[in-house]
């Protein structure tokens, strides 16, 4: 080979085998804070991993809110109107939280399945919800829906 045909094609190897680095080191950095969206059935049926950190939303249990009488911490009840999930949260709630509205709350699940939240985000407004929230509202509206019209069907055959 050549001498100046070996030496281009090692310069090639060696810009490769940089941009293979960069690459390989960027794709190590974001799988470390990346958050993925679970809903509250998906962390019931344990689909959301343990001790790693999620985003959860739903709307909050009317009547599950319980604060704690000594320090800042609030424990709820998370829905997306199939199944749900307890929320420990210990600070001070957005102004906007309340029962029946629609959070995102990021934390990480313990053995127990409660998600220990460290940030809690609300709705800023009556109609706004969070896109993720509202599609996995739409999907438990969708199944519920389906189930009842199953048992409907079952319900009304003719028996002879």
């Amino acid at each position: 080979m050549h001498p100046v045909r070996k030496k281009r094609l090692s310069i090639v190897l060696l810009i490769l085998a940089g941009v293979g680095i960069a690459v390989a080191l960027a794709l190590a950095a974001l799988s470390q804070n990346i958050n993925l969206f679970y809903t509250p059935t998906e962390i019931a049926e344990g689909g959301a991993p343990l001790d790693t950190r999620i985003r959860a939303g739903g709307m909050v249990v009317d009547g599950s809110v319980v604060r704690s009488q000594t320090d800042l911490n609030v424990a709820f009840d998370l829905t997306d109107g199939e199944r749900s999930v307890t929320v420990s949260f210990d600070g001070i709630l957005p102004d906007l939280f309340r029962e029946g509205q629609g959070i995102v709350a990021l934390g990480r699940l313990n053995a127990d399945r409660v998600l220990i939240a460290d940030e809690v985000l609300a709705k800023h407004d009556e109609e706004y919800m969070p896109p993720e929230v509202a599609q996995a509202m739409e999907r438990a509206m969708e199944r519920v829906n389906e189930s009842k019209a199953g048992e409907q069907e079952s319900s009304s055959g003719y028996s002879y």
